[in-house]
């Protein structure tokens, strides 16, 4: 089985995130073809990035905070990131996050849970452009909360439950056999690459 990382990358209080991040982890872990971890960007405070590019610089990190981070990447086969749209772009605790790691993304596959006024697709589109810089396969598939889920959501207390995310599950089942199919791919192209 491989490591699949949901990557929660919304660190604002009152988040929406949370609902969903429960969610998607419990609908992966059903399939029972991924071994599943949360990486929560809040559990994970860093500087804001002003060092040298990691690219330059593989695994070479500014203090453990940073490297525990990275290890947690590194760790994982595949990634499912859930992305908050915040004025057209993805947030910048995951800008900074990504700004200080690289190689432990490269030549893997991510996928991505989106929301905002058009679920999320235009921070996703950004993203998608990030991922090819980081030599990453962004995945076509995604699933887009739209606001009219959000609103149900607010006026439940502010968290997505599984009932209000129940449509989106077809979208979910694709996401997640798309990314099975390249997680497995990928991870025995790297394989044959490190023999």
């Amino acid at each position: 089985m491989h490591r699949i990382l949901v990557v929660n990358s919304s660190t604002r209080q009152g988040r929406f995130s949370d609902g969903v991040a429960g969610w998607a982890v419990q609908r992966l872990k059903e399939r029972g073809d991924f071994l599943v971890d949360l990486l929560d960007l809040r559990d994970h405070p860093l500087p804001l990035f002003d060092g040298a590019p990691p690219a330059y610089h593989p695994r070479e990190y500014a203090d453990e905070n940073v490297a525990r981070l990275a290890r947690r990447i590194d760790a994982a086969d595949g990634y499912v990131v859930l992305v908050a749209e915040y004025n057209h772009g993805y947030t910048a605790a995951l800008k900074n996050a990504l700004d200080h790691t690289f190689a432990e993304w490269q030549r893997k596959p991510v996928t991505f849970i989106g929301w905002g006024n058009v679920g999320g697709a235009r921070a996703i589109e950004q993203l998608r452009e990030v991922a090819v810089e980081f030599e990453m396969a962004p995945l076509r598939h995604a699933v887009h909360i739209l606001p009219d889920v959000m609103r149900a959501a607010r006026d439940r207390g502010g968290q997505a439950d599984e009932t209000l995310l129940a449509p989106l599950e077809p979208r979910l089942e694709l996401l997640a056999n798309d990314l099975a199919w390249w997680t497995d791919a990928l991870a025995s192209a790297r394989t044959r690459e490190d023999h």
